[in-house]
Parts: C-alpha cells; sequence; structure tokens
C-alpha cells in the first residue's frame, strides 16, 4: 500500500514512521520543502491547493488522507474521482465550520454549550442577549490552539471582541464552568469496525495542549461508555474511515461536545507507548483497509508538549518510562516542538516521574492519586 498525506507536519511525520513498521509507503505534500515529515520520507513541495502537486501526491497512491483539518475541502474532492480520500471530504468540511460541527454533535445527541451563529456587530449584540455572559467568541473556520477566539464577559466590550476575531463570520458560545476537559479517540475500519481508547485528561494553558493523561484519572465507567457511544454516533453518521478525535467538557455527570478533529490528534500521542496500536499506525490501518489493532493501555500514562523550547535530553532519558520524540523545527514562541510520553504502572508514579521533567505545567497538588 501507498498513502498520500496531505500535510507534513509532525502528525504527517508519526504517520510515516508508523507507516514503516506497517510496510506502508507514505508520502507527504507540504509547503516546506524542511517539514517534520520531510525528515524521515519522502515529500512534495508544494501548496495545499495546487492542482499539479496533488496530482503528484496521488500519483501511484492507493489513498489520500490528510494530517489537518485546514485542507482546501475542493483540493482533496478533486481527487476522490481518482482515488479513495479517506476520512472522507464530507468530514472535513463539517470540522471546518464550527456551526455545521454543533449542528452534527447536536443531531446524533452530544449535547453543546448554548450558541449562536454571528455574522456582524449586531448580531453579536443580539446573540450576548440570547446567550448571556460570560461567552466565548469564536471565529467559525480556521482557528486552532487558542486562535480566532475571545472571551466575553462585559457588554461593553464586544466591539473590542469582534476585532479580536477578525470580523469574520463566527459563533457565540455559553462560557461553561466544566470541571475538566476530555477528548476520546476512536478509529472505524472501511468495513465499519470501530475501537475507542480510554478517555484522556487535557490540560491548557494559553489556549495550547500542554499535558494530557491516559486514562482520564477518577473516570466513572458511564462516562466512557457515553463517550465511546457519541464517538460512534458521529463515526457512522459521516461513513467515516480512519482515526477521529472529539474534544469534551465534564460537567459533572454529563459530557458536552467542544469540538471533533478528523485526524490524528495531539491528545492521542501518548498511544505510541501507552497503548498497544497507536493512533497512527491504527489510522493507517484503517484507510488502508487493514484489521484494527488493539487499544488496551499499558498501565497508564501521561504526554506532555514541548512548547517555545526544548530541555537536554539527558535528564529526560534518564526518567524511567519516559519517551522524547522531537520534530526538528526551529524554536518559537507557542511553538510545539517536541512531546514526552511517560509510562508507569499507575498514577501515583506517573506523577512521581513526570514532576522530573523541567518546566512541566501542571499544579502538582491538584493531580489526582
Amino acid at each position: 500500500m501507498r498513502v498520500g498525506i496531505v500535510g507534513g507536519g509532525q502528525l504527517g511525520m508519526m504517520l510515516v514512521e508508523a507507516g514503516a513498521s506497517l510496510g506502508v509507503d507514505c508520502i507527504t505534500l507540504d509547503p516546506a520543502a524542511d517539514s517534520p515529515a520531510a525528515r524521515v520520507g519522502p515529500s512534495i513541495q508544494g501548496t495545499y491547493d495546487d492542482p499539479a502537486a496533488l496530482a503528484r501526491l496521488a500519483d501511484g497512491a492507493d489513498v489520500v488522507t490528510y494530517e489537518f483539518e485546514n485542507v482546501p475541502v475542493d483540493g482533496v474532492r478533486d481527487l476522490e474521482g481518482r482515488l479513495p480520500v479517506l476520512p472522507p471530504p464530507a468530514a472535513l468540511e463539517v470540522a471546518q465550520d464550527r456551526l455545521a460541527e454543533k449542528a452534527l454533535f447536536t443531531d446524533v445527541g452530544l449535547q453543546v454549550p448554548a450558541f449562536a451563529a454571528v455574522d456582524d456587530l449586531d448580531g453579536l449584540r443580539a446573540a450576548v442577549g440570547s446567550i448571556g455572559l460570560p461567552a466565548v467568541l469564536k471565529t467559525r473556520r480556521f482557528g486552532y490552539d487558542g486562535k480566532g477566539q475571545a472571551v466575553l464577559r462585559h457588554e461593553e466590550l464586544a466591539e473590542d471582541a469582534w476585532r479580536a476575531v477578525g470580523e469574520v463570520p463566527s459563533i457565540l458560545e455559553a462560557f461553561v464552568p466544566f470541571d475538566r476537559e476530555l477528548s476520546v479517540l476512536a478509529v472505524r475500519g472501511r468495513v465499519g469496525e470501530i475501537r475507542c481508547w480510554p478517555l484522556v485528561e487535557n490540560h491548557h494553558r494559553e489556549g495550547i495542549l500542554r499535558l494530557s493523561l491516559a486514562p482520564a484519572p477518577d473516570l466513572a465507567p458511564v462516562l466512557q461508555a457515553a463517550a465511546e457511544a457519541h464517538a460512534i454516533s458521529v463515526l457512522e453518521r459521516l461513513d467515516y474511515v480512519g482515526v477521529l478525535a472529539i474534544e469534551l467538557f465534564q460537567v459533572g455527570d454529563s459530557l458536552l461536545g467542544n469540538e471533533m478533529a478528523p485526524r490524528v490528534h495531539n491528545s492521542g500521542h501518548w498511544t505510541i507507548e501507552g497503548s498497544a496500536t497507536s493512533q497512527f499506525e491504527n489510522h493507517l490501518r484503517a484507510i488502508c483497509g487493514l484489521p484494527l489493532g488493539d487499544v488496551g493501555m499499558r498501565g497508564v500514562a501521561a504526554m506532555v508538549n514541548l512548547i517555545g523550547e526544548e530541555p537536554s535530553a539527558d535528564p529526560i532519558l534518564e526518567i524511567p518510562g519516559a519517551h522524547l520524540h522531537r520534530y526538528g523545527k526551529e524554536p518559537r514562541p507557542g511553538r510545539k516542538l517536541g512531546h514526552i510520553t511517560v509510562t508507569a504502572e499507575d498514577q501515583r508514579l506517573l506523577r512521581s516521574r513526570v514532576a522530573n521533567i523541567p518546566g512541566v505545567p501542571i499544579d502538582y497538588q491538584t493531580w489526582p492519586t
């Protein structure tokens, strides 16, 4: 099998690495000649909407996939007549529009925070009247890692929030006093088989994921079952093939849908060492029509993102159960340069190991024991 991947970032890089162990050849398309994926496998340099570059990617490939959700839908739709594009472009289209995403979640029975579409400043003021404050104004398209968002706490600051998101079509979403942020990752194969990994607890700072704990500590089985049911409903509704991530808010005994990612996901990086089959391997298995792998865990795991700067490797590699993944990117503030996975037999041991990682951003007083 040969897989063409639109995007050559760290997710593409880890897909290429997973393909090597499966005997699946991967080639990536990225505007940068020195993309992370280009360091580990063949790559085409070109923009994501360049028909010639997309045609080169598809030549000789059996299937095309993508590693981020802001790929131009029209470009991948054009490839559908030549070969399978998985996950299907319909999923990509939904994930690129927060309004369509909320409609899908509601349609399959996944509760969401109260929201309203906002097309202009007057619409924002009307939405504030119906939703109330505090609330979060989010662009409908192209937001990630906290970008394209503004928290609105006072009605008189509505104009500032509208400017902050670029005065583009948006949604106003009620601010949720959640207990914690979770994500569920699931994979669906070509013949409809589905596997779900354990729910993950996520910790963000400045809108960027910093730490994931797998499985989410002190998790009631009913929440795992609910998250899996919602993921299965979305997968089946979209006739989805590949890995899907859904970000969730836990509020008491309920789950609210935040957003979805039709691809492998940052909160699933721990699966490389912490699961019997990683999200990257299972994504390739799914889109290539291969049997899905076991998603059971080996103990517990944590994933720490390296943001802005990379620590020295030696202190990290001295930690039992620690695995360092570098992406080969130039350091700059707010940029994901790599991640560390730490595995252990239980939460207490995991906490002690993660505590030895320099600069890890977590309040150890609140880490579950």
